[in-house]
């Protein structure tokens, strides 16, 4: 009998040795022959051992029935559906934006093409901060907020030559310009990393440039989008944040409730095409015995400007007085702090200003957008 087989009597299972008794016992005449597998008959054979005991049964085994979880219906079974709500209403979150023409995109949401992103495992907490930021309800600096999460610099241009001259700027000045990701021509949606997300409604604070000068600033650029625009996500420092912190190196400007101070330098850009300016560097106040720490860190999150451009001299850069930032805020320095100096995503704001671009939208300084991603992108 093959091993897939069972006995049983009177419902009952025998075992492989009770088999065995059982048939010598029952019916000697029936061994197989020599060569043949062990308890193996043929169709007679069997016929002849069914009619010699009748309540014994020969056939598969039988399969153990599953218990089905408590939570778990069965979908062939049209009663135990649910029926909608009768209000339209649904329990799952409607997509963010509000518009789930505009924000939902099967094939962007897929994120199925080769070298895709894996989103941060607690991305919610993401959505949940934007979904605050669209609301009205936190219009303030980033710096120290969503730890752990990639947080990006924007800039918004019409579609033409000076959006391809940005594009160029940014492959040739990486330090500056760490490029995470380009939206497609007229969409405000990243799906590449933020799914959901809206760029004209969930930055803290936006500077409107025209002419190469700072327009105003806003909390929602509905009204001012370009219809034809290119939307750009530069990396940013605020991203290692989190990483700084689990290593017990303080956030000085977070703690003192203050935006980050941000310094034009007399370090030239490499130009693209109209494009041309100066780097625009960040400053960190670090204790002098965790700034060997600090430059560790850093230097692994090239996507969000890397480490320093330079420690402790602020001269060597051309900034004259770190007291007197020309972004953002002056914050303390203790005796025993050190300036660290790195690459910032307001370089774009000086070059567009120095270059004079018709128009131009940008976060303003200090007030980014938090991506879906993780902070380290995997490093």
């Amino acid at each position: 009998m093959s091993e897939t087989n069972a006995m049983r009597v009177a419902g009952n299972t025998l075992t492989k040795e009770e088999q065995r008794q059982l048939l010598e016992a029952i019916l000697p005449a029936c061994q197989p022959q020599e060569g043949t597998p062990q308890n193996t008959f043929t169709t007679s054979e069997l016929e002849q051992l069914k009619s010699a005991i009748a309540n014994l049964e020969i056939g598969p085994r039988a399969k153990k029935e599953e218990t089905k979880p408590s939570n778990t219906i069965d979908i062939c079974d049209p009663q135990l559906w649910s029926a909608p709500p009768q209000d339209g209403s649904s329990d799952e979150a409607p997509p963010q934006g509000g518009e789930e023409d505009e924000c939902s995109n099967d094939e962007d949401d897929a994120l199925d093409w080769y070298g895709s992103p894996r989103f941060h495992p607690q991305s919610h907490l993401a959505r949940e901060f934007r979904e605050t930021v669209r609301s009205g309800r936190f219009t303030t600096p980033t710096n120290g907020v969503c730890p752990g999460f990639l947080q990006c610099n924007l800039v918004v241009l019409p579609q033409g030559p000076i959006a391809f001259d940005f594009l160029l700027f940014c492959q040739r000045n990486p330090k500056a310009c760490p490029l995470i990701d380009v939206c497609d021509v007229g969409s405000p949606h990243c799906p590449g990393v933020a799914p959901g997300a809206d760029l004209r409604t969930d930055v803290p604070k936006y500077a409107i440039y025209r002419d190469g000068k700072l327009d105003k600033e806003v909390t929602d650029v509905t009204d001012y989008w370009p219809e034809q625009s290119v939307a750009f996500l530069i990396g940013c420092s605020f991203s290692y944040d989190g990483a700084l912190m689990n290593a017990g190196i303080p956030l000085k400007s977070a703690e003192q409730g203050k935006n980050v101070p941000m310094y034009n330098t007399a370090l030239k850009c490499r130009p693209a095409g109209a494009l041309r300016g100066n780097m625009v560097v960040s400053m960190k106040p670090i204790p002098a015995m965790q700034v060997a720490k600090h430059i560790e860190i850093t230097n692994k999150y090239t996507h969000a400007h890397g480490g320093p451009v330079t420690v402790g001299s602020a001269e060597s850069i051309g900034v004259k007085d770190v007291h007197k930032p020309e972004w953002g805020d002056s914050i303390d320095i203790a005796a025993d702090d050190v300036p660290v100096f790195h690459a910032c995503g307001v370089t774009p704001q000086a070059i567009l200003m120095e270059s004079k671009v018709p128009f131009a939208i940008t976060h303003a300084a200090g007030h980014m957008f938090v991506t879906d991603l993780p902070s380290d992108l995997g490093v």
